[in-house]
């Protein structure tokens, strides 16, 4: 149903989410404009689903893109180990030392604001958490007695890989995923609120908590309704995390 809001925004979206409408500003809900209008005149409905293009298509990206990064690294440094596996946990471990807000924030600060800049720092935060995770898998799984078997046979490496480690790390990276969809919602929130990620007048959840913020004793509904879509969809992410790592007998953290 989410991902349905995001493809077909442009379609359920009853006005521009963009328009400028002073003479509409801060209108209660009614037919034309359902659940009001922002301080602009602006649809408040039309810029929550327009938003969740944003929140929802770009926390994906930011998932998949850490996911494959981390995959990658960490299957190479668990399979591998020695001195290949020091140097990539020690790139890892420099990362996780400053906390994941800060270092985004500082990378922002050095490349500038904007949603690309905020994307491209929380993949860089987040690859380390799957790498890590996923060589601990490895690890463990290289040991049996299946892996050592397929060597004496003569399987290569990547034969391995593709018929062994990797099927057996797909549902654990399932449920890590719905968790971690919800911490990229959260996040890319966090710095539009900061005034750091999407920038005006593109709607974001973040971005229109933060517009709305002025407004809090007079019309808290401008920031009610986009809080309420975070929370909304943080938490189906982590009904869906819990029922996945029930059907597939996987322990979350």
């Amino acid at each position: 149903m989410l991902f349905f809001i995001t493809i077909f925004a442009p379609w359920l979206a009853p006005n521009d989410p963009i328009a400028v409408n002073l003479a509409d500003k801060l209108q209660k809900p009614s037919l034309e404009y359902p659940l009001g209008t922002d301080h602009l005149g602006r649809c408040t409905l039309s810029r929550i689903l327009y938003g969740a293009r944003i929140s929802l298509g770009y926390a994906l990206l930011i998932f998949m893109s850490a996911l494959s990064i981390g995959l990658i690294i960490g299957i190479i440094a668990g399979y591998k180990g020695g001195w290949v596996d020091q140097l990539l946990m020690r790139l890892g471990d420099g990362l996780m030392a400053i906390p994941s807000l800060l270092f985004v924030i500082g990378f922002v600060g050095i490349w500038g604001a904007g949603l690309k800049q905020v994307v491209l720092g929380l993949i860089l935060v987040q690859w380390v958490y799957y790498a890590r995770v996923i060589r601990g898998m490895v690890l463990s799984l290289k040991e049996q007695n299946y892996i050592t078997a397929a060597k004496i046979s003569g399987s290569s490496t990547w034969t391995i890989l593709k018929n062994h480690i990797i099927p057996n790390v797909v549902p654990s990276l399932a449920v890590m995923g719905t968790l971690e969809m919800g911490w990229a919602i959260m996040n890319l929130s966090s710095m539009s609120f900061l005034g750091l990620g999407v920038q005006p007048p593109t709607p974001e959840w973040g971005a229109m908590i933060h517009e709305g913020k002025s407004y809090i004793r007079t019309n808290p509904a401008l920031m009610l309704y986009p809080g309420l879509m975070i929370m909304l969809v943080v938490v189906t992410f982590n009904l869906l995390g819990e029922s996945l790592s029930e059907r597939f007998g996987v322990k979350r953290r």
